[in-house]
C-alpha cells in the first residue's frame, strides 16, 4: 500500500498541463509558406511564483549558491545565461522542425531567415524551473506567446497564441533547471507545430 501511495505522489509531482488557445488572428497566411523566421524575446521574462525579474531571480540564486558554496553562484550564473543560446532555442526549434519533417511537411522554421515573409516571435513571458530531489521531483513549467507577424513590419501581429505552462521534464533525474527549462520549450515547440499542422498547413 504505501508503494502505490508513494507511486501516486511521484505522479502527481510531476504532472501537469499545458493551455494553448489564440488570442487573436488566424492561420490563413501560412497555407504556402515554406520558411518562417523565429526570433526569441527574453525582455519580460519572469520566474517563479513571485513573478521575479530574471535581474532579481538571478541575483537571488547566484547569491544562494554562492554562501553554500564559494564560486558555485558565479559557475552557475555563466551557465545560465548561456542557456538561451545553447539549450532553450535550439530545442525549440529541433523539436519544431521534427514535427514537420516526419508529417513530410516542406516547412522550415529557423533564426537569421531575414528574407522570410513571416516571422515568429518566441516571447518568454514566465518560468517556473522546477526541481528534482532524486526520488521526487517537479516538472518546469513555461508560458510563452508566440506572436507571428510580418518580417517586414512586426507591428503586424497576424497570428498571437498564448501557451501557458509547458511542462518541462524528462526520464530518470534531471538535476539541470536549465535543462528542464529546455524541455519546457521543446514542448511548446510540439504544441505548437501540431496545432499549426490542424489550423495552417492542412
Amino acid at each position: 500500500m504505501k508503494k502505490i501511495v508513494f507511486a501516486l505522489l511521484f505522479v502527481s509531482s510531476i504532472m501537469t498541463a499545458q493551455d494553448m488557445n489564440v488570442v487573436k488572428g488566424d492561420f490563413g497566411f501560412l497555407k504556402d509558406q515554406k520558411e518562417v523566421n523565429v526570433e526569441f524575446d527574453y525582455s519580460k521574462l519572469t520566474l517563479l511564483k513571485e513573478k521575479l525579474t530574471e535581474e532579481k531571480y538571478v541575483a537571488n540564486r547566484t547569491k544562494e549558491l554562492n554562501e553554500k558554496s564559494k564560486s558555485t553562484g558565479d559557475i552557475w550564473k555563466k551557465k545560465w545565461v548561456a542557456s538561451k543560446d545553447q539549450i532553450w532555442n535550439p530545442k525549440f526549434l529541433e523539436l519544431i522542425n521534427v514535427i514537420y519533417n516526419k508529417e513530410n511537411k516542406d516547412v522550415t522554421f529557423q533564426e537569421g531567415l531575414t528574407a522570410a515573409k513571416y516571422t515568429l516571435i518566441v516571447e518568454a513571458i514566465w518560468v517556473y524551473p522546477g526541481w528534482d530531489a532524486g526520488i521526487m521531483k517537479q516538472a518546469a513549467k513555461v508560458t510563452t506567446n508566440l506572436k507571428f507577424v510580418e518580417t517586414a513590419n512586426k507591428s503586424n501581429v497576424l497570428l498571437e497564441i498564448s501557451s501557458e505552462e509547458a511542462p518541462g521534464d524528462q526520464w530518470g533525474n534531471n538535476f539541470s533547471n536549465e535543462s528542464r527549462i529546455g524541455e519546457g520549450f521543446a514542448k511548446t515547440a510540439k504544441s505548437l507545430a501540431k496545432l499549426l499542422l490542424k489550423k495552417g498547413y492542412k
